[in-house]
């Protein structure tokens, strides 16, 4: 039997990581986890490669912490590269209504119009970002390099 052809979407921006399944661009599997992002992806995507045939990766590149996103970059290129499947990005605002992004101590990512900058604040907002129930493409770039924003703190 063939397996379902899905698209998968990454969110590793804080914790929980969140996996979405998409089957024809709607949300049909959520797999969250508390872990950290270099230990559990590889078991995550082992299961839904068994599972599934993917067909495209999207991620949130950034802003976010730098770890996070560096391991869900290289984690979600070196597959895309070896099994040939296309990688899609945007950034983590699209994933949270445009709420500020915890960075360092009290700054916080904002995203003016097309602008990310950083804004210190003195109550330090809590981020929870959610998987779109449809993926529309047209809000995702081909260009999926790290967002990560931040110049140096003084």
């Amino acid at each position: 039997m063939p397996k379902k052809k899905v698209d998968v979407l990454l969110i590793t921006l804080t914790s929980p990581i969140l996996v979405g399944i998409y089957e024809d661009k709607k949300l049909m599997d959520t797999i969250e986890s508390e872990e950290k992002s270099s230990d559990v992806l590889p078991l995550i995507f082992r299961d839904i490669l068994k599972k599934y045939d993917i067909q495209t990766l999207l991620y949130a590149n950034g802003p976010g912490s730098f770890m996070a996103i560096k391991v869900a970059y290289v984690f979600l290129k070196s597959l895309s590269v070896l099994k040939k499947i296309p990688m899609l990005a945007r950034d983590a605002f699209y994933f949270n209504e445009n709420q500020p992004i915890k960075a360092i101590g009290k700054l916080c990512f904002v995203k003016i119009v097309s602008e990310i900058e950083t804004q210190k604040f003195e109550t330090v907002p809590t981020t929870v970002f959610t998987l779109p129930d449809e993926l529309d493409y047209n809000e995702f770039s081909t260009n999926t390099t790290p967002l990560y924003k931040i110049g140096a703190v003084g």
